[in-house]
């Protein structure tokens, strides 16, 4: 059988294959047709091949899966039924549909990026957010760069390089991607001086461990983990007091970073970044594409004294934010100037603020649109279940939902998973107790038509 599979310049020859030149180009077929090839003959080598592999018909048909997939981007849309909001694996927060227009403006054509209207002389780029984070938040002055790791690395060099940063041991956290706090300090330049113990630390710990070589006292708000039972920490309060009689500037990593409130929601624990630099922070650091729903960006924001020698920062030009990304994020900060706007319009937002009566109400509307349109080999259930915020934001809140359970003869949850997901606009979902599930949380009304469609091509197969 190895013998027998076919060269590539002979499968280039065959009518079937020539049909693909009218589309695409002689590189991409090559492509294709190695890639089919080897896949055959792979088969072979593995003892899972009949005579009918080499048939012209089925490599033809390896081929065109093989160019559809060299011609569909990487990077790519998804279908999220996992229930979680911010999922980091899919792109975290969905930024809002109303910016599509400002960011396909300033991505293909000419903008005010560094130009002053005003003046005609070239601008600052990121005064268009900067204002709006000054209002938001209270602060005096802000701050953007490309995420949250490079604010607090940015903040730390500037601030305190070659010298102590005071930070409890409790709070030295790994997040995604294994970048670890201190490491991130180490390469700002700054010391780590850790203090107290992993479950409890006080006050006292911080005034003990104050030297001449201390630059600032750093509070790490551990927003992917929780630590419980016989614990302790020092709050934002106590510690901007221990800041102030040793002369020293307070910096939260608050993380996630909320705008506004959601205790009234169910989400409590979080506190805003108003409320940190209200309780006496000199400057706070937070994600643009977590709670607060925006593009990837590290926000510092705080006092003038401690941000402007980050503007001047030889840093900061390495870690700006592109065009597209600041229009996202200033569309976004915009939604904001009215809270309840904010809410319905922040795709993630409008997300975890449903309650569980909406979402029992969307499961059965969303299973009834599928059954009209399904064959009986397509079951669907709803049951009770729980979503998550995600990002590493609120690790331990569920938020209840009703999930849609999805079957199909002949194919085991995980067959039906893996399907799903390896389609060109791949559908994601989770599978718990031998269930395939669904979680209308994260399914937009828009995404039924597409689950529809590829439920009916599964059961055509």
């Amino acid at each position: 059988m190895l013998k027998n599979i076919p060269k590539v310049d002979k499968v280039l020859e065959w009518p079937a294959i020539k049909v693909f030149v009218e589309d695409y180009s002689r590189w991409m077929i090559v492509q294709a047709i190695r890639e089919a090839l080897d896949q055959v003959r792979a088969e072979i080598l593995g003892e899972k091949a009949t005579k009918e592999i080499l048939e012209e018909e089925s490599i033809v048909q390896r081929v065109g899966v093989a160019i559809e997939k060299l011609n569909t981007p990487g990077l790519r849309r998804v279908i999220n039924g996992t229930g979680v909001v911010l999922h980091t694996n899919l792109g975290r927060a969905a930024l809002p549909p109303s910016l599509r227009e400002t960011m396909f403006e300033a991505a293909f054509g000419y903008s005010t990026l560094e130009f002053n209207l005003e003046t005609g002389a070239r601008g600052k780029r990121a005064v268009h957010v900067e204002e709006l984070l000054c209002r938001l938040t209270g602060a005096e002055c802000a701050v953007v760069v490309n995420n949250n790791a490079a604010a607090v690395m940015l903040a730390l060099s500037a601030l305190a390089r070659g010298k102590e940063v005071i930070v409890s041991r409790g709070e030295l956290v790994e997040i995604g991607g294994s970048f670890r706090i201190p490491e991130v300090m180490e390469q700002s330049g700054a010391i780590l001086r850790e203090v107290g113990a992993t479950n409890r630390t006080h006050p006292r710990d911080y005034r003990a461990a104050i030297s001449d070589e201390t630059a600032l006292l750093l509070k790490v708000h551990t927003s992917n983990f929780a630590v419980v039972g016989f614990t302790s920490e020092v709050s934002t309060e106590e510690m901007v007091s221990v800041g102030r009689e040793a002369s020293l500037p307070v910096m939260v990593d608050a993380g996630s970073g909320t705008l506004v409130n959601l205790s009234a929601y169910g989400l409590q624990g979080e506190a805003t970044v108003g409320e940190y630099l209200e309780a006496g922070a000199d400057l706070v650091t937070f994600s643009g594409d977590k709670l607060l729903g925006g593009p990837q960006a590290g926000i510092i924001v705080g006092k003038r004294t401690f941000l402007e020698p980050m503007k001047k920062h030889p840093l900061l030009r390495a870690l700006r934010l592109d065009k597209v990304t600041l229009a996202a994020l200033e569309g976004t900060l915009r939604l904001y100037r009215d809270e309840q706007q904010a809410l319905q319009q922040i795709p993630s937002l409008r997300m975890m603020t449903l309650s569980a009566e909406e979402l029992a109400s969307r499961a059965k509307a969303m299973v009834r649109r599928l059954r009209r349109t399904l064959p009986a080999s397509v079951s669907l259930k709803t049951l009770k279940g729980f979503s998550q915020v995600g990002g590493g934001t609120f690790p331990l809140l569920e938020l209840p939902t009703t999930l849609i359970s999805v079957s199909v003869d002949g194919l085991s949850a995980q067959q039906l998973e893996q399907r799903l997901r390896t389609r060109v606009l791949p559908i994601i979902g989770r599978i718990s107790q031998g269930d395939f599930l669904l979680d209308p949380r994260t399914v937009a009304d828009q995404d039924v038509p597409d689950i529809i469609s590829a439920l009916q091509s599964l059961v055509a197969i």
